[in-house]
């Protein structure tokens, strides 16, 4: 059976038009806020439940968690669209290793208040307000940070990542553009490359800031905390490629772990052992 040229313009045209409406729909959803009952703290760190302020006016709310005071103290930042569980397995092993833990929610997530995610434009005041909450609640005034993808871009957006001894970053992208890109095509195919501008482009018009603001490796060359880089090397949200771009860039000190086989995912429960032994050993040498 002969398909009519016709035809194939229809379906062409169809499957455009649920495509843009696809990627207009996504801009709405990844935007809204993710907020959700975190509970009490668990009863394996002895600590407190806490809320502060942050410079965008929301209140945040969080975990202290005060360890040996000949240890520093480490920031934890959870990743988009979760909140500050994501963070609790990396407080347990590092306060049992005398460090006093900061891990909060977000704006827009967790109990935290806040009307849209900003993929990390708010969220770096968010996380210098974290920063100080923490540095004048410790008497070592020693602090590492520990971002995963949002909290990661959220660090070295703001001031966290230039006033921190020591800085951990686990899959986070190079610039806002190629995250967006990277995401689409995982939906839509080759499509979603070039359909990416059109989600983009709605940054400005929803949350008041140009989208060309979130480009975290253009911070890292002037950088002079010490950087470790952590990635999967089967991450499609943020590629190899583009990790081992951002190590490339950053000034030294730095390393780099590449997590063998994960994905886009927690690294610290992918590889427990190796991720705390690592983890402990950059904290140990710099703080």
């Amino acid at each position: 059976m002969k398909i009519s040229s016709k035809f194939i313009i229809i379906l062409f045209l169809s499957v455009l038009c649920s495509s843009i409406f696809f990627v207009f729909s996504m801009g709405s959803i990844l935007t809204a806020p993710k907020n959700a009952k975190v509970g009490k703290l668990p009863t394996e760190l002895n600590g407190k439940e806490i809320k502060f302020k942050s410079k965008t006016g929301n209140t945040l709310s969080g975990w202290f968690v005060p360890g040996d005071d000949k240890q520093g103290g480490i920031l934890l930042m959870h990743g988009m669209r979760s909140d500050r569980r994501q963070m609790l397995q990396r407080a347990i092993f590092l306060n049992q290793s005398g460090y006093s833990v900061l891990l909060f929610d977000f704006q827009a997530h967790g109990e935290s208040e806040g009307e849209n995610i900003t993929f990390g434009y708010l969220e770096a005041q968010d996380a210098e307000a974290a920063y100080s909450y923490l540095i004048n609640h410790i008497k070592k005034k020693s602090i590492g940070v520990i971002g995963v993808s949002l909290g990661g871009v959220s660090a070295l957006l703001g001031n966290v990542a230039k006033k921190a001894n020591a800085l951990i970053i686990e899959a986070v992208y190079p610039t806002l553009a190629e995250a967006v890109k990277n995401r689409i095509a995982l939906r839509l195919g080759i499509m979603g490359r070039y359909l990416s501008p059109l989600l983009t482009w709605q940054i400005k018009p929803r949350l008041g800031f140009n989208p060309g603001a979130l480009a975290p490796i253009d911070q890292l060359s002037d950088l002079n905390t010490p950087l470790f880089i952590i990635a999967g090397t089967h991450d499609k949200h943020t590629t190899l490629s583009e990790s081992k771009r951002m190590y490339n860039v950053a000034s030294k000190p730095k390393e780099i772990w590449l997590v063998n086989g994960s994905k886009h995912q927690d690294f610290h429960r992918y590889s427990p052992f190796i991720y705390q032994e690592k983890v402990l050993e950059f904290f140990s040498k710099y703080l």
